[in-house]
């Protein structure tokens, strides 16, 4: 039985935690769960007990990052999985995956899959290069297969080293971790998994292995800080050039969707902004 550490960071999810939980039971039944509650006002602790699983009440809330941290510190085996509390084992893919993290310093990130099966855009290049011009002036669906899995990796069926992922499954030695962080314990939210990937210089997306993710169950959609925190990151991991190509190739693509898509008008209204 593969050993490892599992971390999930709570906040009102007491539902999605419970699917987490027996998708574990199912396929992952020798791991050692660490649940850190950041001030629930429903029953996910109580819940997460009744699984065997340790729990760590932070009530004053101090962030993604800086809960995520907490239950690393607590974790007592090489590896350690952090899992977001709406995702789902579908399978002992992360087994799979926890023996892969134990012989490389890299971050191991799964497919993610939507509800209905579709793949999600959970993995990206490294933002901030001239290349990632070229995707956003053509849709990527427009360009030959080998440019669009450079621009979309998360479409790729072969493991591809990728610049950062949605750190909702993410897989790694814990002393990597450890070293690492692994998050910034100063930012609340918005991009600490692109923040992580840049500082760890090595990621790896492995679509073998595929998690249910459910997503958005408690963020919104905050574009302003979205595109903020964005900035911020790229421009103190990558420096001031990097950060106006990104403006600019997160720009073109914007409004490239603008006319058809309110997102994509919001997102490209929440830019301007940020760029003042």
């Amino acid at each position: 039985m593969t050993a490892f550490d599992v971390v999930v960071v709570i906040h009102d999810s007491a539902p999605v935690l419970t699917r987490l939980l027996e998708s574990l039971d199912r396929h992952a039944a020798g791991a050692a769960r660490t649940i850190v509650d950041t001030g629930s006002t429903d029953d996910g602790a109580e819940r997460a007990r009744e699984w065997a699983a340790e729990v760590l009440e932070l009530p004053d809330n101090p962030g993604f990052g800086a809960a995520n941290n907490a239950g690393v510190e607590r974790a007592r085996h090489d590896v350690t999985a952090l899992l977001n509390p709406d995702v789902e084992l579908l399978d002992d893919g992360l087994l799979r995956l926890v023996e892969r993290a134990r012989d490389t310093d890299a971050l191991l990130f799964p497919r993610l899959l939507n509800p209905d099966g579709t793949v999600q855009d959970s993995a990206h290049p490294v933002p901030g290069r001239a290349r990632e011009l070229l995707p956003a002036l053509v849709h990527p669906r427009a360009l030959p297969k080998p440019l669009r899995e450079r621009a979309q990796p998360w479409r790729s069926d072969r493991r591809t080293q990728i610049g950062w992922a949605t750190a909702a499954a993410l897989v790694a030695r814990t002393d990597v971790l450890r070293r690492l962080g692994p998050f910034d314990p100063h930012a609340f939210l918005w991009f600490e998994d692109m923040d992580l990937c840049l500082r760890a210089r090595r990621a790896e997306l492995h679509p073998d292995v595929a998690l249910l993710h459910t997503g958005g169950h408690s963020t919104g959609e905050e574009f302003d800080a979205r595109a903020r925190r964005r900035r911020e990151v790229v421009e103190q991991r990558l420096g001031r050039r990097a950060r106006r190509l990104d403006d600019l190739a997160q720009a073109i693509t914007f409004a490239r969707g603008a006319p058809l898509k309110p997102r994509a008008r919001a997102q490209l209204r929440a830019l301007r902004r940020a760029r003042g």
